[in-house]
């Protein structure tokens, strides 16, 4: 059942390895500036995303929803939003949507004057799958209206599908359905840990989204998440996809200059510190955002996260103080350095000529 596997992954990513091998953010070098010329104590933050004004370019990505236990999770992470003016965004909520006694584990948020909310829905559902019905607008809507979204996400999760053994691995016809919902709601288009290349955010452009959540590899790797849950079922064949492919996806950073086609960009996945939201800026994202990162404090307290908040902020102050950035839109023209496995990466997908 759906909280079942909801209260899993809770359960996997704070107790099991499921990090991707390799974070790629460290080969992503700012220059310093030893002269900044700006005032520290001057620096203003503020981004407008989607409309909202924010206090810091952070959004804390989709975590959860749906069972027991979500509530407080939810609970402490919108109040900490709210109190730190930052964005906030909810686990897939088709559950939900599906069975209203799991509502309340999203609808607590509605409760906190959180500047940005973002709703999430998944893009296999809302085609037909073995023995289920597209999930549609009407869905879309109730989804969205739950929890007073401003925008909502539709996440492509298939590296997740293909280990779970209950996932939906038709795709054939999702694009389509993606512009059909992006024509009646403002949608933005989140990858889950794969990351997105060129070619796809194009096309999720032509259909009408208004952003994207890169959701690049480097973090999370839900891969990883299934390969533990299969394993706990013994079943050999789908643990044995989820090792091997633990580490499929297009770094975050990479996935960030791919998307990079005019529309704003929430850079999640693998991001740990302040310094790598600025970093993402620089490379072209509009906002950092947060999910594992939060989950631990957000297990705790409202204050808890509020206090990793403003340990994200002061790193990111610091460093939009070291590169002489006064604010977000300097920052996004701070030069940036690629070295490493990711400048090997970057260098094998420029077109030649």
């Amino acid at each position: 059942m759906a909280y079942e596997r909801k209260a899993d992954h809770i359960d996997i990513c704070l107790n099991r390895e499921v990090n991707a091998d390799h974070n790629h953010w460290g080969s992503v070098h700012m220059l310093h500036k030893a002269l900044p010329e700006i005032d520290m104590n001057k620096i203003d933050t503020s981004v407008e995303l989607f409309g909202k004004e924010l206090a810091a370019p952070i959004v804390i990505s989709a975590i959860t929803g749906g069972f027991e236990g979500a509530e407080e999770i939810n609970r402490n992470l919108a109040e900490a939003a709210a109190r730190a003016g930052v964005g906030l965004g909810v686990g897939s909520q088709r559950p939900a949507v599906e069975d209203p006694e799991l509502a309340s584990s999203y609808e607590c948020i509605t409760d906190y004057d959180v500047p940005l909310v973002i709703g999430n829905v998944g893009a296999p559902q809302l085609i037909r799958q073995e023995n289920r019905q597209a999930f549609g607008i009407d869905g879309c809507r109730n989804a969205m209206k739950m929890i007073k979204a401003d925008i909502l996400a539709i996440h492509l999760n298939y590296l997740q599908e293909i280990v779970q053994p209950e996932g939906d691995t038709k795709a054939k016809g999702c694009l389509d359905a993606i512009g059909a919902i992006a024509q009646e709601l403002p949608v933005i288009a989140k990858e889950t840990g794969a990351g997105l290349s060129r070619d796809v955010a194009q096309d999720l452009r032509v259909k009408g989204v208004k952003g994207f959540d890169v959701g690049g590899m480097g973090g999370t790797s839900f891969a990883a998440v299934e390969y533990h849950r299969a394993n706990a079922k013994g079943d050999e064949r789908l643990a044995r996809l989820g090792d091997t492919f633990w580490n499929w996806g297009i770094p975050t950073p990479l996935s960030i200059l791919e998307a990079d086609i005019g529309l704003p960009i929430i850079a999640t996945g693998g991001l740990n510190t302040g310094l790598d939201t600025a970093r993402a800026i620089a490379l072209g994202a509009t906002a950092g955002g947060y999910s594992r990162k939060m989950l631990e404090p957000a297990m705790k307290s409202a204050d808890a996260v509020e206090k990793e908040l403003e340990m994200l902020v002061a790193e990111l102050k610091a460093a939009m103080f070291l590169v002489g950035a006064w604010d977000v839109e300097s920052l996004q023209n701070a030069p940036v350095i690629v070295t490493g496995h990711l400048s090997e990466w970057l260098n094998a997908m420029e077109p030649e000529g």
